[in-house]
């Protein structure tokens, strides 16, 4: 699994509006399905809000990492997005959000989901990349910082 094979510049926002985590998440698969990548959106805001309820996707640094599993997904698919404010997520850490990473996958496909999940917390471990993409431009710009 490699981030930049599955984000292109279609599947990154740098103005999310929303002020709520679900206002964040529809506005996610907004970006999604713009790009093409899904096209039953109620099933995949059911299949994220089914994960938060067991447990918030926020994490830690302002980052949150909303994904769900979903019969109507056929292979992994991601977006990120960038709020201009912090949004409160629930994350682990008590503290608002500004960085949001979406990963739908299919049911019955485990191993490429988990890598995912795991190369997007190893890559924003940095604080030095967080800050990166929280100044970036353009979507082309937080592409390049994925690529360093």
């Amino acid at each position: 699994m490699n981030l930049k094979t599955v984000l292109t510049k279609d599947t990154i926002s740098l103005h999310l509006k929303g002020s709520t985590k679900e206002e964040i998440i529809n506005e996610l698969l907004d970006i999604l399905v713009q790009a093409g990548k899904i096209q039953d959106c109620p099933a995949a805001f059911a299949a994220v809000m089914d994960r938060e309820q067991k447990m918030s996707t926020g994490m830690k640094h302002g980052i949150a990492i909303p994904h769900g599993k979903s019969a109507t997904i056929k292979d992994l698919v991601a977006c990120i997005g960038v709020s201009d404010t912090a949004v409160d997520f629930d994350a682990l850490d008590h503290e608002p959000c500004r960085i949001f990473i979406m990963t739908l996958s299919p049911l019955e496909k485990t191993g490429p989901h988990l890598q995912f999940l795991a190369e997007v917390s190893l890559l924003f471990k940095s604080a030095e990349k967080r800050s990166e993409i929280l100044k970036a431009d353009s979507p082309e710009a937080i592409l390049r910082i994925l690529a360093e």
